[in-house]
C-alpha cells in the first residue's frame, strides 16, 4: 500500500485560474469540472465555478483545488498552509522558481541555506505560500 499527499486549494472564483497558472509553471493536464458539470448548482452565480479541479504532472506534480460555493463562508486563511515542490535538481526547481514568481511576494529568496543546496518562499499571486528546495 502506498499513500501520497495531494494540496487541495480552496478559492472563490479564481479556482480555474489558478489551475491553468499552475499548469503552466509545472506542465501536465487540468482536468476542471463546474457545478453545471455535475448538476450541482444550488447559487446561480456558481453555475461556471469549480467544484473539482486537477493538475497532474507526469513528474508527479499534482494540486487539487475548488471553488468554495457561495452559500458557504469562505475567508483566505493567512498561513494556513504551504504547498512545498522538491526536487532533485536546480535547474527544474529554478525553473519553477522563475514562474511562481511571476505577481509574487518573495518571502525567502530563492538561495542556499543551512539544510539545502537551494530553497525559497513565495506568497504567489493566489496568496498562496510556496516552499521550493532541492533535496
Amino acid at each position: 500500500m502506498s499513500i501520497n499527499t495531494v494540496t487541495h486549494l480552496n478559492f472563490r472564483g479564481e479556482a480555474r485560474a489558478a489551475l491553468t497558472f499552475y499548469q503552466s509553471v509545472f506542465g501536465g493536464e487540468t482536468i476542471v469540472v463546474t457545478y453545471r458539470d455535475a448538476g450541482n448548482v444550488r447559487t446561480p452565480s456558481d453555475a461556471d465555478h469549480v467544484m473539482w479541479g486537477q493538475v497532474t504532472a507526469a513528474d508527479g506534480f499534482r494540486v487539487m483545488a475548488y471553488d468554495v460555493p457561495a452559500a458557504m463562508p469562505w475567508e483566505p486563511g493567512t498561513n494556513s498552509f504551504f504547498v512545498s515542490v522538491r526536487g532533485d535538481k536546480t535547474e527544474e526547481i529554478t525553473a519553477c522558481w522563475e514562474k511562481l514568481a511571476d505577481g509574487a511576494a518573495i518571502v525567502q529568496p530563492l538561495g542556499a541555506a543551512p539544510w539545502a543546496p537551494l530553497y525559497g518562499m513565495l506568497r504567489d499571486r493566489f496568496g498562496v505560500t510556496w516552499v521550493l528546495d532541492v533535496a
